[in-house]
């Protein structure tokens, strides 16, 4: 077998830990993604270390956290110090590309987003599907098929889901073409791809032909409790006031059970759309005899609240819908299969584990733990940290919301730092997070202890090697 395995990271935006139907939602359907579950190692406690999609990305890139990369905000350029991992695997020999997001940088106002030495050498990039940008390789392509962004947009919109673009000219199924272009001419020297959709990010805009796979009548209601505002922060109480008047972006007014089950399903409808284009980049894997010697890694950048706790989309929120993510990676014949691994888990893991992978030195400022011994089989199973950590800086609509939040398997605290705001919550008799504990008389030990642990994690997710500012 040879030494350097490429490696294959599929990685979505906005999609929930609980989309994938062999790890516990009958109501989607995924059944190449369920074959990677079957056939590799599946993390079911990994959790991303920002909420919004640039300091998360520059995160699990990188290796670091938020604070480390001091990329912390949407709109917030990456340092041009800052090494990505492409750049590692392309300083190793690698070919690297990409198709889809990068989004290290704004790309808003029509600014085309700026890149560091990141080591893609085919970079077909899109950050979302609309033709905001000539530069838009999505739309370019679509061009070259006769197509038009707008015209293929044009259906109608029904509530607060939108008819979205026939999946075939979909942006999704665009990445996934130029992934298998990549891999078809890429059969000799060892390659890392980067698969970087912009679905099941909003708008909710599946293909029709998936809309009209899952009945709304099916779908559960959100997760909700009367009075549960309450005991809740600022921050909450506003956007579920804003949630409830326009979440899918394309009418006004307040929102009922109906138009919360339409939105559900059309966000499961992008779900499934994704593992076809899964499948569709897999095959082609199997066809040119290189799926042994890939290392497949399926995961998203954050979370989707979907109206649980009366919220969509993300924010400053820590809730697992908006933190908890799937992380699947895969090579049967380097690593376990049908594994799942239960222990707490941070995607800055990610870069280490695919260092070593390769046979690559992993630096000394990279904070991820490697989870090479958890693939193996090696380490046990139920055991890989004792607490996930993540931060939100004044980023994007929350411009005065400082917020760090410490997870351990029976307990979670969030900090909104410069206010007298936030959360505590008991999982263990609180797993859906719905008593804030936060001014509990009775639990002020467990905030005690909770705020010292969030301290400490703060203090200890300091830059290992800082930036030499000058001679020393």
């Amino acid at each position: 077998m040879p030494a350097h395995p490429n490696i294959l990271w599929l990685c979505t935006d906005q999609q929930r830990f609980d989309t994938i139907r062999s790890l516990g939602n009958d109501l989607v359907r995924t059944p190449n993604i369920d074959r990677l579950v079957e056939n590799g190692v599946a993390f079911t406690q990994a959790y991303c270390q920002s909420p919004v999609c640039t300091p998360s990305r520059a995160s699990f890139l990188t290796g670091r956290y938020p604070r480390t990369t001091r990329c912390r905000q949407n709109g917030q350029k990456i340092p041009a110090d800052e090494v990505l991992v492409s750049r590692m695997f392309a300083d190793a020999g690698y070919r690297c590309g990409l198709a889809g997001k990068l989004h290290l940088a704004s790309c808003s106002d029509g600014k085309v987003e700026s890149r560091i030495n990141d080591g893609y050498h085919d970079f077909h990039w899109s950050h979302h599907p609309q033709p905001d940008w000539p530069e838009n390789a999505y739309t370019k392509w679509l061009a070259d098929k006769g197509q038009s962004w707008q015209r293929l947009y044009a259906g109608p919109s029904t509530g607060f889901v939108k008819e979205g673009v026939p999946a075939e000219f979909h942006q999704t199924t665009w990445c996934a073409e130029m992934a298998c272009d990549f891999i078809r001419g890429n059969v000799v020297q060892p390659w890392f791809f980067s698969f970087n959709c912009f679905d099941p990010h909003h708008p909710f805009d599946p293909p029709p032909e998936y809309l009209a796979k899952y009945d709304p009548a099916d779908m559960p209601l959100p997760k909700r409790r009367d009075g549960e505002l309450t005991s809740k922060t600022t921050f909450q109480r506003l956007d579920a006031e804003w949630a409830h008047n326009s979440p899918g972006e394309f009418h006004t007014g307040a929102m009922t059970d109906d138009d919360r089950r339409q939105v559900t399903a059309a966000y499961y409808a992008m779900c499934e759309l994704i593992d076809d284009q899964v499948g569709r980049i897999l095959q082609t894997l199997d066809e040119t005899g290189q799926r042994d010697n890939t290392v497949v890694i399926f995961m998203s950048d954050h979370g989707e609240m979907l109206g649980d706790y009366g919220l969509y989309f993300k924010g400053p929120h820590f809730y697992d819908e908006a933190i908890h993510v799937p992380l699947v990676i895969s090579c049967p014949q380097r690593f376990e299969r049908g594994l799942r691994i239960n222990g707490l888990t941070e995607l800055i893991d990610l870069t280490p584990t695919l260092l070593e992978a390769a046979g690559l030195d992993v630096p000394s400022r990279i904070q991820g733990r490697s989870l090479i011994p958890h693939l193996t089989g090696a380490a046990d199973p139920d055991r890989h940290r004792e607490h996930v950590f993540c931060e939100y800086y004044n980023s994007w609509t929350h411009r005065d919301a400082y917020g760090t939040m410490l997870r351990t398997e029976t307990a979670k605290i969030v900090v909104y730092h410069g206010t007298n705001q936030g959360e505590l919550y008991d999982l263990e008799t609180d797993p859906d997070e719905f008593s804030n504990l936060w001014d509990s008389p009775q639990n002020q030990s467990l905030k005690l202890d909770m705020l010292r642990r969030c301290f400490d994690a703060s203090v200890f997710s300091m830059d290992p090697d800082p930036p030499r500012l000058g001679p020393f």
